[in-house]
């Protein structure tokens, strides 16, 4: 049931994602204004994010990945590529994805310009969505 959630909420944060990033870049480029409508979008992205993070682990901690990797270590993980993806690179990458989408959210913040708060949130949202979409397990995803 979990993983069936950590699944589909992910289309959701995904989808946000790529219109967070879309739309900064829009922003960027075109010097709008920083409004509450961007606000609200780099926000709900954050939100969403972060929500899927609590279901990722919740799933993590009761996955068969975990579990072979509890029982038979990381040397035994890392030799397997689909084993390793699920147990290692995913759940890092996704933390990682996490952090630079928290730290873009605090940064822009502190941007006095529209600009800077475009820039800063097209830079690290963007990381962000690369790193999400290099560690999906494609193959289980659809």
């Amino acid at each position: 049931m979990i993983k069936m959630i950590h699944s589909y909420w992910a289309y959701l944060a995904i989808l946000l994602l790529i219109i967070a990033v879309i739309n900064a870049i829009i922003g960027l480029t075109q010097n709008k204004k920083f409004s509450a409508k961007d606000l609200r979008i780099s926000l709900f992205t954050l939100i969403v994010m972060h929500i899927q993070l609590l279901i990722g682990l919740g799933w993590y901690f009761m996955s068969p990945a975990y579990k072979v990797l509890k029982a038979s270590g990381m040397g035994v993980t890392m030799k397997d590529s689909a084993l390793r993806l699920l147990a290692v690179e995913h759940p890092l990458m996704m933390l990682l994805a996490i952090i630079f989408i928290t730290i873009g959210w605090s940064k822009h913040k502190k941007q006095t310009t529209d600009k800077g708060k475009f820039k800063t949130i097209t830079i690290f949202y963007g990381l962000a969505l690369l790193f999400v979409l290099s560690r999906i397990p494609w193959t289980q995803w659809f």
